[in-house]
């Protein structure tokens, strides 16, 4: 009599097995399905290129496509207005988007969109200091800022004291 029962308590529990599986493997499905389907639908900032009176291409936030890690390229000239800030102490020695080890005495930035590498002028509207810096990271996930820059970039644009400052940013290559 044991016996019996300790086959059908056997037979229960690979019966319950069975069902498990397909389950787990139908749940991984749909989350799957779901974060594919969200990340399809949703939306960031992204920029695109408009002629000012001189004929100069300029950029204002506006909705287009583009990967994140490669970046949406723009042509050399392209000028760029907004808000600048630069990285605290607190991201010394990390990697950026690109695999960089970040340094505060580089002449770097962080931008959400255009490709790294990508070499900027970027001049402090205040000051009329300017600074040539290369994008190596995404960023600032600050709303109302356009660049994120090294301490060094910052310091160079007169902007430390400050923290943030306007700035114009020339596309350079």
């Amino acid at each position: 009599m044991a016996g019996t029962v300790t086959s059908r308590m056997n037979a229960a529990t690979v019966t319950q097995q069975r069902g498990v599986a397909p389950r787990i493997v139908f749940l991984s499905a749909l989350m799957l399905f779901c974060i594919v389907a969200f990340e399809a639908c949703s939306s960031s900032m992204r920029f695109s290129s408009v002629r000012t009176s001189s004929g100069t291409p300029s950029v204002t936030a506006a909705q287009s496509g583009g990967s994140q890690q490669q970046g949406v390229p723009v042509p050399s000239g392209t000028i760029i207005r907004g808000m600048a800030s630069y990285y605290g102490d607190e991201f010394e020695g990390r990697l950026t988007s690109n695999g960089e080890v970040f340094s505060q005495q580089l002449l770097t930035a962080a931008h959400k969109t255009l490709p790294f590498g990508t070499k900027l002028k970027v001049t402090n509207s205040k000051t009329k200091r300017s600074v040539f810096v290369r994008v190596n990271d995404r960023g600032p996930f600050v709303e109302g800022r356009v660049l994120d820059l090294s301490r060094y970039a910052a310091e160079k644009l007169d902007m430390v004291g400050d923290g943030v400052a306007p700035v114009t940013i020339v596309v350079m290559e």
